[in-house]
């Protein structure tokens, strides 16, 4: 048995937690673990490494190298598949499948899910299945919940069902209707043969079809190809399509309330993540954040506190983040794409203070690693070592700097930060121009084939 993880997404629902550059999936909220490498090592439960496929963003490639490495799990370099534009789960699966034949699992990278018996059992019984269907799997529903679609089972095939019907995100009045009619969640997780899934994908959406059989780039092909879900383009239209019910916990964390309804809480009803809050005479809320947070006398609230965003929620409102999403995207705020801490293949680098004319960065480069060979028009740096041991190239030169010691980069001048040592390097950079964003930047040599 295969495995391909979808681990796209953009980051909205969870805003400001996640942010386009840092995804829910690659988000450690789960005792120091991520999602992408919690669905990591639900992939080894049937298949190997050598098994194992990802599709995702290119955005997203040293997030997953870095996760990969956490975890000691290593996966073909060929079998991590880097779209250049999101184009949705229809044409990321098909990408894969049409290089790779057998059957596959397939397993979004953003959802939480319990492994158990009836997982496993689920997934023995659709490889059975998945002879003659496409398969995807129905969590079994604790309560009527109007955040999840659902699936209608029809005829039984033994350990499934045909599916009857998708039916979307209901309201309340219909979420009841379904959970007293033995509905099941649409869980996002399938399992398919490449050779069905091809010819159904040739039959119902042939434009997508037709733009992979070309001899063209993978960027030409999304260029010319449609943002389309799996569930729409063929699930909902095919009549070889069946579901196996699931007996797990389960969610999407399509939202805080989502993240709420999984986490451990206290007594009082409060759940937290990061650190520890100090609550008096509050209950049932949501706390995230990374600095103290004290509550007092409140119920029902979502509180998110990151770096730079706080977010203040009714418990039952988080699903309107999107709203705030897209205002801010709008107005071009780059808050909606990266924290002040951004995270690079050599390290990270945290905004800690900038003005009109002015930024002044923490670098954290790791051992052995460095930074691209480059130059800057429009800003000058003044570095300061404060942990370790910085090689410094500059203007064909080369020097060390230990904690204490500095020196200054002027505009258009070429060079590079180098970590030679064994323990991380950290530097304050402080950035002086007209212009300090993070596109003014010429390569001229890079480890990690950016441009």
């Amino acid at each position: 048995m295969k495995t391909l993880i979808l681990a796209g997404g953009k980051g909205t629902r969870l805003w400001p937690l996640s942010r386009e550059l840092m995804p829910k999936q690659f988000i450690k909220i789960f005792n120091s673990s991520s999602l992408f490498q919690k669905t990591l090592e639900r992939a080894l439960v049937f298949s190997k490494p050598e098994e194992i496929f990802v599709v995702a963003n290119r955005e997203y490639k040293f997030r997953i190298i870095d996760d990969m490495k956490d975890l000691n799990i290593e996966i073909p370099k060929e079998n991590v598949y880097l779209e250049p534009r999101a184009r949705s789960t229809l044409p990321a699966i098909f990408w894969v499948l049409k290089t790779n034949s057998g059957k596959f699992a397939i397993l979004p990278s953003d959802h939480f899910v319990e492994v158990n018996e009836s997982y496993r059992n689920a997934f023995r019984a659709a490889e059975k299945l998945s002879e003659n269907f496409l398969v995807t799997f129905g969590i079994k529903p604790t309560r009527p919940h109007t955040g999840y679609g659902y699936i209608k089972p029809g005829k039984g095939l033994g350990n499934g069902f045909i599916v009857d019907e998708f039916k979307e995100k209901p309201d309340l009045r219909k979420a009841e209707e379904f959970f007293k009619s033995g509905y099941l969640w649409n869980s996002g997780m399938f399992f398919f043969d490449s050779k069905i899934f091809i010819e159904e994908v040739k039959k119902l959406v042939p434009e997508i079809f037709d733009a992979f059989e070309t001899h063209e780039s993978i960027e030409e092909v999304y260029d010319k190809i449609p943002e389309m879900s799996v569930d729409y383009g063929i699930l909902e239209k095919s009549n070889k399509v069946a579901v196996v019910p699931m007996d797990a916990r389960w969610s999407d964390l399509g939202s805080f309330d989502s993240l709420y309804e999984i986490s451990a809480k206290d007594e009082f009803g409060n759940a937290a993540i990061g650190e520890k809050p100090v609550s008096i005479n509050s209950k049932n809320n949501l706390v995230v954040g990374q600095k103290l947070i004290a509550t007092i006398g409140v119920e029902k609230l979502i509180i998110v506190d990151t770096e730079d965003a706080l977010l203040v929620s009714r418990m039952g409102e988080s699903e309107k983040v999107r709203e705030i999403y897209k205002t801010l995207s709008a107005r071009n705020d780059r808050r909606v794409v990266v924290h002040r801490t951004a995270f690079r293949p050599w390290g990270s680098y945290t905004v800690l203070e900038e003005g009109e004319r002015y930024k002044i960065k923490r670098i954290t480069i790791r051992p052995g690693k460095r930074l691209s060979l480059q130059r800057h028009y429009h800003r000058s740096e003044h570095w300061v070592v404060v942990k370790g041991t910085a090689r410094v190239y500059y203007d064909g030169r080369e020097t060390i700097l230990r904690p204490g010691e500095s020196t200054f980069i002027p505009a258009g001048v070429l060079h590079r930060l180098e970590n030679p040592g064994k323990v991380d390097l950290e530097v304050i950079e402080t950035q002086i121009g007209e212009y300090l964003e993070e596109d003014d930047i010429e390569r001229i040599e890079d480890d990690y084939g950016r441009e």
